[in-house]
């Protein structure tokens, strides 16, 4: 299951569902049914199945939590060289302008630490150790109405191209020909 800030289950949320597989192995050596168990527990049928198919093949301790998912790849000490590599600037690792962009930090990381992330991978590792995505408050100064009107008048008409049919339409959709 996954969440809108990139995290999983808390530590608290995969403790509470290992107990309610433990309570359902407790159930099965019961021999209650598993619509009885989905009911009681509040879980759908169709878990309480693998749970039993799962415990049949190897015991109770199979429905124990393996833990989280995923673990993070940078240890704490280095997102900290990470953290004080990004304070540098952009510029100190040879980009022209001061925007970091996710694409850039994963560049870093795979310069300074060897590892390959993805870009999603990037803005969860952020994420997860507390930052956000930010907008600059202002517009630089280095940008040009002008240009940007005339480019938004002259040129993006042409990428965007027409919407309008050359030729005039019919009303009818069977006899698209017809007067």
């Amino acid at each position: 299951m996954r969440y809108p800030q990139g995290g999983g289950l808390t530590a608290e949320r995969r403790a509470f569902r290992e107990r309610l597989r433990l309570q359902a192995a407790e159930r099965f050596e019961r021999g209650e049914a598993s619509a009885v168990v989905a009911k009681e527990l509040r879980v759908s049928v169709r878990s309480v199945q693998r749970w039993r198919r799962a415990w049949a093949e190897g015991g109770s301790q199979v429905l124990n939590s393996s833990g989280p998912a995923s673990l993070p790849r940078l240890s704490g000490e280095q997102f900290a060289r990470l953290e004080q590599e990004l304070a540098k600037g952009p510029a100190a690792h040879g980009w022209e302008d001061q925007r970091w962009t996710l694409g850039r930090i994963k560049t870093v990381i795979g310069r300074r630490f060897h590892m390959t992330y993805t870009v999603q991978g990037v803005r969860k590792l952020l994420v997860r150790n507390g930052w956000s995505c930010q907008v600059p408050a202002r517009r630089a100064l280095e940008r040009d109405d002008e240009a940007v009107a005339g480019w938004v008048k002259e040129v993006w008409p042409c990428a965007e191209g027409s919407r309008r049919p050359v030729e005039p339409g019919s009303s009818s959709r069977t006899k698209p020909a017809s007067p």
